[in-house]
Formats: C-alpha cells, structure tokens, sequence
C-alpha cells in the first residue's frame, strides 16, 4: 500500500503559516528549527547511503533556510563518517549562517566555489545534496543557481543512460520546482531521494524516485490539530521516517561492503571462552539491541533441522547456558540428538561468532534459580504456555494468564515447572567472523587439540 495516499500536503501559504507560528507563539528559533532539520537531512541519507559506499558528498548551498538546513546536514554527515564538501556562492550575511560556516571549517570542511567544481560531478561525488531553495521560493532561478540546477539534470541524464554514480538528494523542494504544482518550468530536474520537512509539499505527490522521506519531528499538537496533519509515526528515536511507495527492491542487489579492523591471528586470546568474551563486551559497549540474542539449530533424529532466536543467559568455562521449555520442539530435538549450533550476529559491528558442541541440561537447582530471579509476569508465563504445542487462539492464553495471575495474586512463590529449565552447549568448535571490504572476512576457527595430555584450542584462518 502506498503511504503518502494517506498524508497531508501542504500548501505554499500553509508551510509558511506553520513556520510562523511554530517560531512566534510556540517559541522556537530560526537557528532551532534550521538545527533540527538539517540533522533530519542527515539520518535520512544515512539510512539509504551508506557511509562506505556513498562518502564522498557535495552540499549545494542557496541563500535562504533551505542552504542553512544544507550547512547543517553537512556538519551531520561529517560526523557520521561521510566526507562533506560544500559549494555556497551566495553567502548570507546574518551571524546565523557564518556561525554555521565557521562550524564547517573548524572542522575542515572544503568549500568550493562553482568555478572550482568538476565538469562531471559524479567524478568527485557520491551523493550531491540540492539544498538550493525551498518552499519559500518562486520564479525562476538566477545564476549562478541555475546552471547548478542544469548540471544536476546533466548528472541525473548520465546516471540514467549509464551505470549509476551519484545519488542526488533534493531537501524539502527540487530547486526550481514549484512548491505546489511540481516541475512548471520543464526543469527536468528528478532527484533520487526527497526529504520533506515538517510535512511534504504538494509538490512532493510529483515526486518519482526511489526514496522519499520526512523528517523534522518536531511538530507540536496544537499545529497538527489546527492544519488537520496527517503524518507517519517515526520509529523509535528517530529523526526521519520513509513516506510514499515502498521502494521495490532487486534482492539479488543487495550487499554492504563492510568496513572493519583488521582481525588477525596474533591478535586474539588463546581461549576462545575468552575471545567471545572480550567481543560480547564490544557488543555491550556498542549498545546494541539484545546482543545476547543467539540463533540455536538442532536437529532430531529425522535428520531436519531447526532454527530459532534464544536468548544466553550466561557464559563460563564450562560453556553457554539458556533457559526454555522441555517439552518444546527444540527440546525434543535435544532429547533425539544432544548436539547444537549456536551463531551470535552483531550488526553493528560486523561480527558474528558460530559455536558448535554438545548438550546437556543443567541442574535443576540452577534452573530454578534463574527462574525465580525473572519478573513474576515471566515466571506466569512460562507457565501458561505449553510451548510449541497448538493453541486455538491468543485468547486461550490470555485466559490461563488471568487464571495463574489471581492464583498468585498474594504474592506467594511461583513453583518452577518441572518441564521448564536450562541446557548448557560444552563447544568444540569455535568460529569468529569479522566483515572485511570486497567480501574478504576474517574467519578464525577455534578447535581443540590435545598436546601433551592437556587440551588446547589451536587457531586457524578459513578461506572467506
């Protein structure tokens, strides 16, 4: 379904009416709103271009908000990891903006004047940010505008008759449109990515590339409820949000090139218990979301394997502990073939770790221990649910819920079930993977060998 059917477009006389209120009664600033916009810009492009691959960016400043909106996404991507430049040929002489420039250059940050600009932009650029004008704007272009504006059209003609090159990005208006009824002019201008502010532009349903975005989460009720505002939610804590038709996508097309350390042999710690440790650590500090997350296969005694997301719920020597039903399909699996896989994958940070080995239950003392440090709500359910068998509905576990919750409403201990419990993977085998450009990992293999009557892990590099 396409989402932007159900969004509110706004007018050229609506978007200015919201900014004036949004910066008179409801008592934000110029440099506040430009601040927050163009840090949308930002995330919004790091969610379709990636730094690795896309890093190498041009931001084409106008005189008005949209070129401030553009130096601050700049500064943005420069710490996101990309390699900012901007061209802004006509300087506003107000503190706002040369604070803004004077940012950029503290951090080195190259402005180029248009004379100083490649004849073919996708030579130097990965992505070029059209931060030109925005809704504010009518007429025609002036130079130097618009032969900027014919050179995205030039670069956008190239990207189409050949391999694509650059993205081209149009923040809030593609330069030259008009803010209501599109491209007027015949510009011919059709940037790849749209990022609308606040909320798209009746411009933007004339929008037809890939990727458009909304962003500045900054909108406060009394101006949805006055301008009847239709917008998306934004996921989490983010500053931008996808809108329109959902991109259509060529799987067979999609990869990232990872950029990593390098993870060498003389590098990693003779136990692999520790190894994973030290990583785990890495995972932890990086704030990633579950990283104790763990893919657990097993396979029965048909021979079919299984796969599901458990969770680890302690590590030592002795090996990985995690908790669930015995009565399960993974359990009856266990029961059949006490040999399992477990594989960690930690997105951001390009690693994934594979155990393999054999398995047992643990105790039932240490079992139920864990189980009463669970919340009460955890400990209910790890009742009511008779795991993996069918049920005829959710209802049905609502109501044994509610059952057990007045059960034990007087706060009296919650017995363990006796089919509930831990199992603990003893590894044999270890495998450390570390994403690497041009798809060649690093794969260290910890296997054990036995020297000299005592067992010791010997470290081997695999073949990516």
């Amino acid at each position: 379904m396409d989402s932007s059917l159900s969004l509110t477009y706004l007018s050229q006389r609506e978007a200015s009416e919201i900014d004036e209120t949004l910066m008179g009664p409801l008592g934000f600033s110029v440099d506040q709103l430009m601040e927050l916009a163009g840090l949308s810009v930002a995330t919004s492009i790091a969610e379709v271009y990636k730094a690795g691959e896309y890093n190498r960016v041009l931001v084409i400043c106008g005189p008005g908000n949209n070129g401030g909106d553009g130096l601050v996404a700049a500064r943005h991507l420069h710490h996101f990891g990309y390699k900012p430049s901007v061209c802004y040929p006509k300087r506003t002489p107000k503190p706002l903006y040369g604070g803004l420039v004077t940012q950029l250059e503290a951090l080195s940050i190259p402005f180029l004047s248009v004379e100083d600009l490649p004849s073919d932009l996708s030579s130097d650029f990965d992505i070029v940010i059209d931060a030109m004008f925005g809704f504010s704007f009518h007429g025609s272009p002036r130079p130097p505008f618009d032969d900027l504006i014919q050179r995205l059209v030039s670069l956008q003609n190239c990207n189409q008759n050949g391999p694509k090159r650059s993205a081209i990005v149009s923040v809030d208006i593609p330069s030259g449109w008009h803010v209501e009824e599109g491209d007027i002019n015949g510009i011919g201008l059709q940037p790849d990515m749209l990022i609308s502010l606040t909320a798209p532009k009746l411009c933007a349903r004339k929008f037809s590339g890939p990727h458009h975005f909304l962003g500045g989460r900054f909108v406060p009720p009394a101006i949805a409820e006055k301008y009847k505002l239709i917008l998306p939610q934004y996921p989490g804590t983010s500053m931008c949000v996808r809108i329109g038709k959902p991109r259509q996508i060529d799987i067979s097309a999609l990869r990232e090139n990872y950029i990593s350390p390098e993870f060498l042999e003389e590098q990693v710690e003779a136990d692999p218990i520790n190894q994973f440790r030290k990583w785990f650590d890495d995972a932890l500090a990086a704030d990633l979301k579950e990283p104790n997350a763990m893919a657990l296969s097993t396979v029965g005694k048909d021979g079919k394997p299984s796969s599901r997301m458990v969770l680890l719920k302690g590590v030592d020597k002795d090996g990985f502990v995690w908790y669930t039903n015995y009565e399960s399909h993974k359990a009856r699996d266990l029961s059949e073939n006490p040999h399992a896989s477990l594989l960690f994958y930690w997105d951001g940070l390009n690693r994934q770790v594979r155990v393999e080995g054999s398995v047992q239950k643990v105790s039932d003392e240490e079992s139920e221990q864990y189980f009463h440090s669970r919340p009460r709500g955890s400990q209910l359910g790890a009742i009511a649910s008779k795991q993996s068998s069918v049920v005829p509905g959710r209802h049905v576990l609502h109501q044994e819920y509610k059952e057990l919750e007045q059960k034990y409403s007087d706060g009296s201990v919650i017995p363990k079930p006796k089919h509930w419990g831990g199992y603990r993977l003893t590894p044999d085998l270890f495998e450390f993977w570390q994403g690497q450009p041009s798809r060649l990992h690093d794969r260290l293999q910890y296997s054990p060998h036995e020297v000299n009557g005592q067992k010791v892990w010997k470290v081997e590099r695999l073949a990516p």
